[in-house]
């Protein structure tokens, strides 16, 4: 062997040894000391010396007909500029994620508690208040609609939109349904097949995305007429899309900036103060700030749909599962957000992770006149898997099997079908991630040397370890990645090499909202390992590039990631075509390493520097996931999907059973995510999932009566805090999926779809009660009945 063939193989280990920096590794986020010094700029933080403050009238009522609105008095306030109302629109009056349903201020009625009626900007937010308070209008106050039955019965009880009014598709106050029947459905004789039978309701109550950072942005007019917004966000293009409309403006006249995110979960996917800044920025000449107070921005986003849900399983007396029949209903509020999704992805995965021959499914989410309802963190199927995964722990109760047996042995794998006929084909280790959850050790029960401070209520001194029950419980839950039924879902990446300083700089630049997953950081891993390079900038988000989707339906490292691999391959191409042509060179196995131009059979040509010279290498690129199609309207069935998504727990629980409090001590994971471009992000998502699923199952809930909500507050609704969260164990498989980039599977939502169910499964574990709603109050562990 040539001396020159080992030095190209020593080349070749060194090809992903960036492997500290690039794909693989876990590289420090560029953003996360500033964060943690409390120094990163988000959004509220924008300033502009000549800036006004804005803020909203908002309604006290959920449903009423708006008789007048007099804003004479607002506009003798000193310090005012404009107060506007939906007479003061130049273009379209309505916008909407997917329907363009809701108005951008209220015209003649009020459908929801916080609708925005007018707008003033003031030149100091304490004015811009005071003045919202002399804004006088008149209304006339209706009965809300707010419960299915009232929802299902218009001719009784009134239209929250009349039949298809606005083109918002609607009839009655359904805003959108599927039905899903697979195999023989659900029929006489299909029930006859099973020897055990188990049903149940069940119940999801409204939770909060409840990110730290309220909403806020920045507008600022420009001198060619258009408007420079700069915000808090999750898809800086389907903003512009619904805004331009409204400001009467054409799109390349709307550029949106991202400004620092303060966590998102999918509650700012749809549009809150953007179009009433850029609407005052319009009408004063001057830059609007906006920034919510906490109480209006429980007002001024969407939440996660509550959820009523009806289930029926039947199996073999071996525990083989017959038939599943569903009926889900979602309350979607005012307005139809992204109802219509919501509901497509709650049917199609409302079954779980199970081969079942007959299926028979109905889902639908209701116009009502509660607080609109969208997306957050799970998309629908957070909301089915507290059904089913309750269904099988009843199942293998009646059957008297072990719950995770029963689950393994009617896990779907790799080959089966989904009730909406797509087949599974790629890994799919539902039981290979139970054995794994079971598997991981137990946290020790220790009576001898018990720690007061860490069971249930006992920082407040309500137990000495007298009525403590310990509680173990088990689920598993799927989810899909990426946007579904034929939904041309694609994101853009320009990049560029040349050099600065004397070294090789690559530049990526997408449209990608960073809302705190790290996309950051994987977007320039990825450049790193395929361009050879250290030094990676990441040129601020905006729409000056094409977009890149939305941060949200764990698509981002999926698809901007693989746009950002396309666009870095072409530069790769582009330059080993220049060293072609410069130095004839005839080797088809060029590569970039370390700054250089390797070929794995000769070793180092050339530096990255020396072949560009002062020139810059520049491509843009989309990256389109493989198409999808629409659910048939009355069977389901489709190639809805573009992957899924698995994730195991176990959760251990002590509930103090006298006083109702619970304590969760440990909540493992185990999730397939294909590729792990980034393992320490990969454990922080999944941990980050697994928390805000146990806010779900014991703590956090808008409460909502008549329509109204009644704790828009951190006082009243309540998240989990440091205290609250156990040690969440994780182990994470890579089980490639072929038809991905890097093999890699979305990994954000999973866990918060199934860790929801292990924790009440196990407070059920710990009480005997049967616990159909979430969240476990408690009262409910007081005063509920056992199974």
């Amino acid at each position: 062997m040539s001396a020159r063939t080992i030095q190209g193989q020593k080349n070749l280990q060194n090809i992903n040894q960036a492997a500290k920096d690039g794909i693989g590794g876990s590289p420090l986020r560029p953003d996360g000391n500033l964060k943690v010094r409390g120094e990163f700029a988000y959004s509220s933080d924008l300033w502009h010396e000549d800036m006004l403050w804005g803020t909203a009238l908002r309604s006290p009522h959920p449903r009423a007909n708006i008789l007048s609105v007099d804003v004479s008095e607002a506009l003798k306030v000193p310090g005012v500029y404009a107060v506007l109302t939906h007479e003061d629109i130049p273009g379209s009056k309505y916008y909407g994620l997917e329907i363009q349903d809701q108005p951008a201020l209220a015209i003649d009625r009020i459908r929801y508690h916080g609708e925005a009626i007018a707008l003033v900007a003031a030149d100091h937010p304490e004015t811009a208040r005071r003045a919202v308070k002399k804004i006088a209008v008149e209304y006339e106050v209706l009965t809300p609609i707010v419960t299915e039955e009232q929802c299902l019965d218009p001719e009784t009880y009134g239209y929250v939109h009349e039949p298809h009014e606005y083109k918002s598709h609607a009839y009655g106050n359904i805003c959108h349904e599927q039905r899903l029947v697979s195999g023989r459905g659900v029929t006489d004789e299909v029930r006859a097949l099973a020897d055990v039978v188990v049903s149940g309701d069940y119940e999801v109550g409204m939770q909060d995305q409840a990110f730290l950072g309220p909403e806020s942005g920045l507008a600022v007019p420009a001198e060619d007429g258009g408007i420079d917004l700069y915000i808090a966000t999750q898809w800086l293009h389907v903003d512009r899309q619904q805004m331009a409309p409204v400001l009467d403006l054409p799109e390349e006249k709307v550029r949106l900036t991202l400004a620092g995110v303060g966590g998102a979960f999918g509650g700012r996917e749809d549009l809150s103060m953007q179009i009433h800044a850029c609407l005052l920025a319009q009408h004063t000449g001057k830059p609007v700030k906006i920034v919510y107070s906490r109480d209006e921005s429980f007002f001024g986003h969407v939440h996660r749909h509550p959820a009523r849900m009806h289930y029926e399983h039947g199996a073999t007396r071996d525990g083989r599962l017959v038939y599943a029949d569903c009926r889900i209903v979602l309350d979607g509020g005012a307005y139809a957000s992204a109802s219509p999704a919501v509901v497509g992805n709650a049917a199609s995965l409302g079954h779980g992770p199970y081969v079942i021959p007959n299926v028979r499914m109905h889902a639908i989410a209701l116009y009502s006149n509660n607080p609109s309802c969208g997306a957050m963190r799970g998309f629908g199927a957070v909301q089915a898997a507290f059904g089913y995964e309750s269904q099988m722990d009843k199942l293998a109760a009646a059957l008297g099997m072990d719950p995770v047996e029963l689950r393994q042995l009617n896990a779907m794998s790799e080959g089966d079908f989904m009730p909406t006929g797509q087949q599974i084909d790629s890994p799919a280790p539902v039981a290979e991630l139970l054995r794994r959850a079971k598997e991981m050790p137990l946290p020790p029960l220790d009576t001898e040397h018990l720690d007061v401070r860490r069971l249930p209520g006992a920082l407040s001194n309500t137990s000495h370890g007298e009525g403590i029950v310990r509680g173990v419980g088990y689920s598993v839950g799927i989810k899909n990645v990426g946007f579904s039924e034929g939904f041309d879902d694609y994101s853009t990446a320009r990049v560029r090499l040349e050099v600065i300083g004397g070294e090789p700089v690559a530049m990526v630049h997408t449209a990608a909202a960073e809302v705190g997953q790290g996309g950051v950081t994987v977007h320039a891993q990825i450049a790193r390992t395929e361009l050879g390079v250290e030094q990676v900038t990441i040129h601020p988000a905006n729409t000056e590039v094409g977009s890149a989707g939305s941060t949200s339906a764990s698509r981002q490292t999926y698809m901007t990631g693989g746009a950002v691999k396309l666009a870095a391959e072409a530069v790769r191409r582009e330059l080993f075509d220049k060293g072609r042509r410069r130095y004839g060179w005839t080797h088809d196995d060029l590569v970039l390493a370390d700054g250089k131009v390797v070929s794995k059979s000769a070793g180092a040509l050339v530096s990255i520097v020396d072949l560009l010279g002062d020139e810059a290498v520049e491509q843009t690129r989309e990256h389109h996931h493989r198409p999808t199609q629409a659910f048939d309207k009355e069977t389901g069935q489709g190639f809805g999907h573009v992957q899924y998504t698995f994730c195991a727990n176990r959760a251990v629980v002590d509930v103090d059973v006298e006083l109702g409090l619970v304590k969760v001590v440990e909540l493992t994971a185990v999730q397939d995510v294909g590729k792990a471009l980034n393992p320490l992000s990969v454990v922080g998502q999944i941990q980050g999932g697994c928390t805000q699923a146990l806010g779900l199952a014991v703590m956090e809930e808008i409460i909502v009566r008549d329509g109204k909500v009644r704790n828009a507050s951190f006082t009243d609704y309540l998240i989990p805090t440091i205290l609250d969260t156990p040690p969440i164990p994780v182990e994470v498989l890579e089980l490639p999926d072929p038809n991905a980039p890097y093999g890699l599977r979305g990994v954000g939502e999973a866990p918060t779809v199934s860790a929801t169910p292990s924790i009440v499964a196990a407070i059920r574990n710990a009480t005997g009660l049967a616990l159909n709603r979430i969240p476990v109050r408690p009262e409910h562990l007081t005063t509920e009945r056992p199974l």
